[in-house]
């Protein structure tokens, strides 16, 4: 695993500025953070948790957490991957605390159907962005995301959904480059695969129970039970 805070370098950044007004005793300054930083907080803690209640408290808490030891920060990274870091622990604490038969960790070996890659990757065709209107097809990658193993998951909603780079995503997580590399191919490749069938489905099915191409119903939403 390599080093968790990854040296800044360069000028004093805004973010860091309001640190270290923050660990001055500065309440505001740190009320900013709050500010910046809180909505994108919650996405990623309600992707992880799937429940708004648990992911306000992931929210509070966090803060709480970040604000109780902001003297530890020791400003080698972003304040915001650190924050996350803090965010995700808690996150996955709350499944662990609601599914205390299985041990939900981002260290274990995540195991796809057959432990290796979609050997096909489902053709769109038609094109769903000629379907499905955009809020459309946010409900429907929602929906599906919220269907990968947290493992997967986590890695792709910080990545992907929330823009951190590779490196800042294996210092959110406390996880090596190649895992958080590998972990973010496997989560694209199975997002594709069961986005892919769900078209095919609604495909196969329009028209014969007289639902539209574009309607969304509740049993028709991919699976969002996690299970491979």
């Amino acid at each position: 695993m390599g080093a968790i805070q990854n040296k800044v370098v360069g000028p004093v950044s805004e973010e860091l500025t309001l640190v270290q007004a923050a660990k001055r005793g500065d309440d505001s300054a740190f009320e900013e953070l709050v500010r910046r930083y809180d909505r994108n907080v919650f996405r990623i803690a309600q992707h992880i948790t799937q429940n708004r209640e648990d992911a306000e408290d992931v929210v509070q808490e966090a803060f709480l957490k970040a604000y109780g030891n902001l003297k530890q920060f020791q400003e080698q990274s972003k304040f915001y991957t650190w924050l996350v870091r803090i965010a995700v622990n808690e996150a996955l604490m709350k499944l662990r605390r609601r599914k205390p038969e299985r041990t939900v960790s981002l260290d274990e070996d995540i195991k796809t159907e057959d432990d290796s890659l979609p050997r096909e990757i489902a053709d769109w065709s038609p094109n769903p962005e000629q379907q499905y209107t955009q809020a459309e097809l946010r409900e429907i990658l929602s929906k599906t995301i919220q269907g990968l193993p947290p493992g997967f998951r986590t890695v792709f909603v910080l990545r992907d959904v929330e823009g951190l780079s590779t490196e800042e995503t294996a210092a959110a997580l406390e996880l090596s480059v190649p895992a958080v590399k590998s972990r973010l191919l496997r989560a694209r490749l199975q997002l594709r695969e069961r986005l892919g069938r769900y078209f095919q489905r609604r495909e196969s099915g329009n028209g014969k129970d007289g639902t539209k191409s574009g309607e969304v119903k509740t049993g028709d939403a991919p699976s969002g039970d996690g299970k491979q």
